[in-house]
Formats: structure tokens, sequence, C-alpha cells
């Protein structure tokens, strides 16, 4: 199908399942004549796809099913009576559909095949003047043995050669390898799997369609099956026990020293990691589905409220996880009827102000950073924060003095309290002061966020920030007072350690609330043990800060340890756990633990409100006197290279930790690359740029990848050890070339790596375009 588009496909699909059923049904009806069900549903089949032929504009296909669709229009309202002779035309059009089908599969178009014959015959019949039966049309998927029945004319002689012609046919097929078909999803009712483990190749007794040559592939009928949603619900269910009990027997593996053992975990990790993927594809769809419906509702709504409205979409083939595409369409509805409504002026209005008298409302979708970013944008008037402040002062939703400290952006966030609303009158569209609260609310129960950028008189945009999926989710464990948590990685931007010394000094109070400055910047702190109520079993002065974003905010969380990374399985909570409205959701550890999920959201809502004035105009003191400072002493990234030797990299410089299989790795020259995420890395071994051989090859590599300025590098180890601080190890300026000198870290002298020389070992253009990178301070030890 490489030449097909989806539509096509889909055609074909749906219409070679019709034809198995018109064949059912023919039969049938003979035996029962009077059956007005049947040859009601043969008649619908049959306009179905009359119609969507000539949509696509199949001519032949068209014109066949036009004259059946009359014999059977004919015979339903009685008119006609159904004849054994009648019946045989009616499958010999079945057959010629199912020859034009295999034609348009295998070359795009209706090829060689004469339709005439047949339509003159279905005529004929319909006149009850018999036309002479015609040759047996080579049909795709048609068994060998209906030849004699098509054209009893033909000599015994003839027609020996025409079963013995299609016996050759398939035992080629048998012989043939299938060419495997790459997995798609389909749904209209139910979803449609293709199944890559299937027989494929043409059918018994198929004529090959031309164009198709002597290497077959599956069919496209032959390559999807129904699946019941609930299947697949019940499939990830199981998918996602499987994925607990892998960290599990990882965690466990990782302390052995059995060689296989380790090696077997490995692979199974691995195994474990693409089943969970390829049954994650099965649930995605594109969210099209849901915007389909839209067009109609902006038209309606359009003529309703006396406006002119176009609607624009990119990115239809966005694909979310179904679960998620129901839950966000009510809210997408709502939005994009608030876009008509209030947003888009009237025309008169936008005459007046210069813009044409048809607004434009763009829907446009993407996956940005492991989420699916929705955009409704019109426009219109925009949103007033002058306007909106003062209504929500009249209604008491906040105080005349909370309004003075907030920014726009938190005006804008006060469109979705309960009951507001500025719409001067109450209509059957909008303006009751419900459902953009609902909406905020049914996005955050998704784990989404809702964002809100607007200005007068250009326009607004109103941004959804949704998870791919929610069943499994990659996260960061963290401790805190002597209980572990999870905290989803798509809200986590960066981690932060700090000594005790350097906490004492970089850790502030403004306004009776705990910021840091980070890179010139106050970032209001939110303390995990004063939100649970709970005391800190960490007593160094040391501070551990998850530097999360939530709603267009940053804010740092306060945690006694980070543990480690993961994918969680997220199980709901119960009612009285999630009216604490903290936590979006539990899960089960690695050692078999169960740890509560953060809601992320909500911690927000904490660490925002306590933004005072006083922070604010800190912050703009920050950014306008913001020096060189001292460099923060990092947290190091303890790793083997082999040959027991142990090196230790800034845990600052470190993007993200993969495994990536040994035979993904290609070349370019004389360079290792290794795709990923859309791009090409580089890839530098430390063991050879460290000169420590002999280390034996691996399936699996463990990668760590660094990022600056658009450019990635990947930096392969032999195995992660662990992450410990660095800031008072005992230093020596012993070292090697490709080394900074060494430390003892966790009572073994280790290697201090000299990042930027191993990046450059890699992709020597790294640094090309800024020989002052931020990396260079980053490097530091």
């Amino acid at each position: 199908m490489d030449g097909l588009d989806d539509i096509v496909e889909e055609f074909l699909v749906e219409s070679h399942e019709n034809l198995d059923q018109l064949d059912t049904d023919l039969v049938a009806l003979e035996q029962e004549p009077d059956s007005r069900e049947r040859l009601s549903s043969i008649f619908r089949t049959i306009h179905t796809i009359k119609g969507t032929s000539g949509f696509l504009a199949f001519g032949r296909l068209e014109e066949v099913t036009h004259v059946g669709e009359n014999m059977l229009s004919r015979l339903r309202d009685g008119v006609l009576a159904l004849t054994p002779e009648r019946t045989s035309v009616l499958l010999r059009m079945v057959d010629t559909v199912r020859s034009l089908l295999a034609s348009i599969e295998a070359t795009g178009g209706e090829g060689g095949v004469d339709v005439s014959a047949v339509v003159a015959e279905i005529s004929a019949a319909m006149e009850d003047s018999p036309a002479p039966a015609p040759a047996p049309v080579a049909v795709a998927g048609a068994p060998a043995e209906v030849a004699p029945e098509i054209a009893p004319e033909i000599a015994p002689e003839a027609a020996a050669e025409v079963v013995a012609a299609a016996e050759a046919v398939v035992e080629a097929a048998a012989e043939t390898e299938p060419e495997p078909v790459h997995d798609e999803v389909h749904d209209e009712h139910h979803d449609e799997v293709h199944d890559d483990h299937a027989d494929g190749g043409l059918p018994a007794g198929a004529a090959r369609p031309e164009g198709q040559g002597a290497q077959q592939r599956r069919a496209v009928a032959d390559s999807t099956i129904r699946v019941d949603v609930d299947l697949l619900d019940s499939l990830m269910l199981l998918v996602g026990e499987l994925v607990l009990t892998r960290n599990q027997i990882v965690q466990y593996v990782g302390r052995s020293t059995d060689t296989d053992l380790v090696r077997a975990s490995q692979r199974l990790n691995l195994i474990a990691s693409e089943l969970q993927e390829g049954v994650m594809k099965t649930r995605m769809q594109p969210i099209d589905h849901i915007w389909s419906k839209l067009p109609r509702v902006v038209r309606d709504l359009g003529i309703q409220c006396g406006k002119s409205v176009r609607l624009e979409m990119e990115g239809r083939d966005t694909e979310l996880d179904k679960t998620l595409l129901e839950a966000v369409k009510d809210p997408l509805t709502h939005l994009v009827r608030n876009s008509v409504d209030h947003g888009i002026e009237a025309p008169d209005r936008r005459r007046a102000a210069g813009k044409p008298a048809e607004g434009v409302l763009t829907l446009r979708a993407k996956h940005e950073s492991g989420q699916v970013v929705v955009e409704v944008a019109d426009d219109g008037a925009g949103i007033d924060p002058v306007k909106v402040g003062a209504k929500a002062v009249e209604r008491g939703l906040v105080t005349a003095d909370q309004l003075a400290r907030m920014s726009p952006a938190d005006v804008f966030q006060l469109i979705f309290l309960p009951g507001f609303s500025t719409a001067a009158a109450v209509t059957n569209v909008s303006g009751r002061g419900v459902g953009m609260d609902v909406v905020k609310t049914n996005i955050e129960a998704i784990g989404g966020t809702i964002e809100v950028e607007s200005e007068p008189g250009r326009g607004t945009v109103c941004r959804l920030r949704i998870p791919l999926t929610l069943a499994i989710v990659p996260a960061l464990t963290v401790e805190c007072a002597g209980d572990r948590y999870a905290i989803p990685q798509i809200s986590l931007q960066e981690l932060v350690s700090l000594d005790a010394e350097k906490a004492a000094n970089a850790v502030e109070e403004v306004g009776g609330a705990p910021v840091y400055r980070l890179r010139g910047e106050l970032l209001p702190l939110v303390r995990l043990t004063d939100v649970l109520g709970l005391a800190s079993d960490r007593h160094d002065g040391h501070v551990v800060i998850a530097v999360l974003r939530s709603e267009g905010r940053r804010f740092g969380l306060v945690v006694d340890r980070v543990i480690n990374t993961e994918e969680i399985v997220v199980k709901a909570v119960g009612g009285q756990l999630k009216a604490i409205g903290l936590y979006s959701g539990a899960t089960v550890l690695g050692d078999g633990a169960v740890a509560l999920i953060l809601d992320v959201q909500a911690l927000a809502r904490r660490a925002l409100r306590t933004e005072s004035s006083e922070r604010q105009e800190a912050r703009g003191a920050a950014a306008a006197g913001t020096g060189g400072g001292e460099t923060e002493r990092q947290r190091m990234l303890l790793a083997a290279i082999g040959e027991g030797r142990r090196v230790a990299i800034p845990l600052d410089t470190v993007t993200r930790l993969e495994q990536v299989r040994a035979e993904a790795v290609e070349r370019v020259g004389n360079r290792e690359v290794v795709q990923y995420r859309g791009a090409i890395l580089p890839i530098v071994r430390l063991d050879r740029h460290l000169g420590a051989y002999g280390t034996s090859e691996r399936e699996v590599l463990e990668v760590i990848v660094y990022s600056d300025h658009g450019r990635s590098v990947a930096i392969v180890v032999e195995e992660i050890l662990d992450i410990v601080d660095g800031g008072a190890a005992v230093r020596s300026d012993i070292d090697d070339m490709g080394l900074l000198g060494s430390a003892v870290l966790g009572d073994k002298v280790t290697e201090l790596l000299d990042v930027r020389a191993a990046i450059l070992a890699a992709d020597p253009a790294f640094y090309a375009t800024d020989d002052h990178s931020p990396a260079s301070a980053l490097l530091e030890v």
C-alpha cells in the first residue's frame, strides 16, 4: 500500500470485508428470497461502495456497482423476482468488484479490468432477456472451483486448463515469501490491528494483480483484523504488569555478578520495552478522529452568532492514546465554541477594526517533549486582563491586593475559576459561568495543563499540554521523610543538588517564602515535607531540588533524596487519597514497594500562591544585576569503562540515560553514529577514548546523552554505577589524556572525565558556533 493514501486503504479494507459478507448474504438470500432485511443489507453495502468509489474517482467501479444497485432496488421494491440466474449475475458483479479492488491495491488504479460485459449482463437480467455469459473474470481471492459455474459453456478441456493455471498460481504463492507489512492502526467502530505474523500473499486461486511482479505481499484485506477495544485495554493492563515485573527483575539482577543472568535481564528489558511500545501504538489514534466533527460545530455556531468563521487545522495526523482522545473531546469542543462565541467579533466590528470580515479559528497539534500540544487560536478581540481582573474582584474571587500582585498570565488563569464569566448576557451558547472550570479540571485529571496567551485586539491562544498516554510513564522516584514518591518526568526540567554550605547562602527568604537563585532567576521553592506535614530525616543541610514546570511557570520541589528514574505503571488511587489533592495515582516500584505519584499541578498552585510582590521585585533586581558568581559544585555520575576503571561525569552535563542495541550502531566514514529521536548522534566510546581496552562486546550499550545548542552526542560506557556528591571528595591533579584529574569517590580512586574533550572526539564541530558555551562552566569540577 506504499502508493495509496489512508482514505483509499481504509476503503479497500472495508470493501473487502463487505464483499465477503455479500457472497454469504446472496447465497442465503437465494434460499430465502422474501427476506427483506437481508436484501436491504445487500443494497446498503453496494450503495456504500458505489458512493465512495464515485468520491475517489474510480469510474468503472462506480459503473458496475451503480447498475447492480439498480437491480437490487427493483428486487427490494418487488418489481423483479429473485431467480437463480439473477443471483448468479449479482455474484459475478461481486467478483468483478473484487477484481477492481485488487487492481486498485496493486497499481493505484483500475487497470485493464473490463466491466462492460458484466454491466450488460446485469442490464439484460433486469429486462428478462439474458445476454451471453462472459468469460470468467480473473478475480483476486475467488476460488478456482467457481470457474465452471461462471462459464458453463466452456469446454471440459478449457475448464481443465483454467483449473490447472489456478493451481499453478497457488503453488507459486506458497513458495514465495510474503513481504512483511508495517503495522498500522485503523478505527471506525473498533480498532483494527495489523497482524505481521499471519500468512501473507495472495489468497488461494487469486490471479496476480497487474504490476505486482514475482515478489508478492499480503493483500490489504488480509493485513488487518478487527480487535475489540476492551481486549486492547486488557492487553495494556497485562503489559503494565509485565513492566512492573521487569523493573523488579532488573533491580534484583543489578546486584548480581552472574554475567549470563545480567545479559538475559538486559534482553528481557529490551523485549519488554519493545512489547510495551508496540501495544501502546495499537491504542494511538490521530487527533483528526475528534477534529473531524468540529467543522460542523464551527459552521453552525457561526450562523447562530451571525459571524463568518473559517476553520483551519494543522497536524491532523498527530497521534494520541485513545483513552486521552476521548477525555479531551469535550474540553476541546468547549474551547472551540468559546472562541467562536466570545473571541471572534461580528463582521461589522472586524471591519471597523481593520480586519477581514471573516474570522480565522486555527487548531494546531504537535508532539513536543513527550507531550501532545494542542492549540485553539483565534484572531478575534482577545482577552483584556484589566477587565478580567475587575470582574474577578467584583465577584469576590480575588481581592484587589491579590490582583495587584498578579502577572498577566496569572490573571488569565482566573477565567478557569468556578463561576467566572465576562459575558454580558446569557445565551444558549455560553455566559452562564460554567464550563471553563470544567475544562481545566478535565485536562488536569489526565495529567495535562492548560495555558492562555492573549493580546487585546489581536486574538487568543488556549494551549493544552497532554501526556501521550496515561498507562505507563517515565518518572523520577524521590524520598521524603523515609517514604518514596514518583514525579512524572514530563514535568521535570532539571535537578539541583546543594551541599550544606551552598544551601545556607543560596536559599533565601523573600516575602516570607523560600526561593533559590537559579542562573540569575529566583525560583520559588516548595518543601515536600511542609506539604505533607512531615519532618525531614535529613539533617546534614544538604538540599535536593527538583525543578518542575506547570502551567507555564517553574518552581522547585525540595526533597530529601533522588533515588532513580524508571518507567512506572499508573494505578488509580481511592477516593480518600484523591480528595487530599496531592496525588494523581500510585505505582509499584521495582522492589515491590508502593509509591504515590505526586500531582505536579497541585504542588505548583501551592508554590505560585506564595509568590508575593516582593519576590517579583527581587526577580527583577536579580535579572538586572546578574553577574558571574561562583560555579555550583555538581553531583557526579559514576560509570565503569572497563579494566576496573571508573570515571566521574558532572551530572549537569547529562541530558538523558539510554540503552541502545549494539546492532543499531552505524557508521559515517570512520565515525560511529546512532539514530536517536529523529537525529543522527555521533558516538564516543569512553573505553577506547581513554585507552581502557579489553572489554567484551555487549548486546546492549549504556549511553549517556549530552545535548546543547541543538546538537547531541552519545557517550558509551560499560555500566552506570551511581550518583554521588563530589563536593567534599579528596582531589588530585594526577591525570592523563582526556582527564581533568582524579578524586576519591565511594572509597575508590575515580578519574574525572574531561567531558568537553570527549564530546569533541565524537563531534569536532560541537562547539564551533559558540566557543563560550555554558557547557564549559558545567564541566568544571
